[in-house]
């Protein structure tokens, strides 16, 4: 984020814009067990959809899934990284069909 910078346990956080910003940097591991059954708990459903409907279809079905997709067949489908590198956009759904 823009407001944001790198911070440690020794001075934690920072004003900006009146938002108080904590940025210590790599905390999960500082709770690794409980940060692996999170991510676990965040992924696993996207991972299971993959592997029970192929990738094509679990992409169509699920527009937060569709949303990462940046690359596909060479073609870049993410409009952002698209305008950003220079790159023509296809639309994910023309490379999907």
């Amino acid at each position: 984020m823009e407001t944001t910078h790198p911070t440690t346990h020794d001075d934690p956080t920072f004003v900006v814009d009146g938002v108080i910003h904590y940025c210590v940097a790599n905390m999960p591991s500082a709770v690794a067990r409980t940060s692996t059954f999170a991510l676990a708990n965040a992924t696993l459903p996207y991972a299971l959809k993959l592997a029970d409907r192929g990738y094509v279809q679990a992409l169509l079905d699920d527009p937060a899934l569709l949303k990462g997709l940046n690359v596909i067949d060479g073609k870049v489908v993410c409009a952002p990284v698209a305008r950003d590198l220079g790159y023509h956009w296809t639309k994910p759904e023309e490379v999907l069909a």
